[in-house]
């Protein structure tokens, strides 16, 4: 059996139990070396088998090798096992007789929202600005189609060594659409060392030096400051 597990942002409070049962249950963790660094202090006897940042499908053949041996394994992720996570690439690997449980968690973008406030009450959008899988056009369609309608926007992978402009191009983007005064945050190594957050404008937003371990929220039009918290109203008569 394979569960693939979403270990949410990093400490064990903030995962869900289901996935600290799947992890409690596991014979064998599988995963990004980061990740189950992650696990490492909670799971010091469990037997790891992890791979770097590229080695996606060699993990997912992994486990589902160490599961046709009869083996309980734990394919875990950060966040959400579905949300940029690899859910849906062992699915695609896996046959018909593998017995696959998917296991929810706590993607970036919930875990980010509540360190800046309550920024996502009401509808928003999700988008990658890795173009590793996903060409930049598509990217650059999807952020206006998300700045056109409004929607608050979490921004995953602002930026990496390799793609150091990518953050600038898509605030110029929603600049189309909103204005530079829009409140934004973003928040790095959520439940981890070294966590930091900072609220700030879109305009500001646009010259961050950020990384892949922050993700960014953009508020919609609606979006304001209180008491120093991205709120976002949902419409209820206070």
């Amino acid at each position: 059996m394979i569960e693939v597990v979403g270990i949410g942002p990093g400490q064990k409070g903030g995962r869900t139990l289901d996935a600290i049962c799947a992890l409690d249950a596991a014979d064998v963790l599988v995963g990004y070396s980061g990740y189950i660094d992650l696990l490492r202090g909670e799971y010091p006897q469990k037997p790891r088998v992890t791979t770097g940042m590229r080695g996606e499908a060699d993990r997912c053949r992994e486990a589902l090798r160490l599961s046709r041996e009869g083996k309980r394994v734990a394919l875990c992720c950060s966040g959400d096992a579905q949300v940029y996570g690899m859910a849906s690439l062992l699915l695609e690997l896996a046959g018909e007789d593998d017995d696959i449980r998917i296991v929810p968690g706590v993607t970036a973008a919930l875990s980010a929202a509540a360190l800046l406030g309550a920024p996502l009450s009401g509808d928003f959008a999700v988008i990658s600005l890795s173009d590793l899988m996903t060409p930049w056009p598509v990217i650059e369609r999807r952020l206006r189609a998300a700045g056109e309608g409004d929607f608050v926007i979490a921004l995953y992978n602002p930026a990496s060594k390799t793609r150091t402009g990518h953050l600038t191009r898509a605030c110029a983007i929603l600049e189309e659409h909103r204005e530079r005064r829009t409140v934004c945050g973003w928040a790095k190594n959520i439940g981890r060392e070294g966590e930091t957050t900072r609220i700030l404008t879109l305009g500001e937003l646009e010259s961050e030096t950020l990384d892949m371990f922050t993700t960014v929220i953009v508020g919609n039009s609606a979006t304001r400051l209180c008491f120093g918290r991205m709120l976002t109203p949902r419409g209820y008569r206070p």
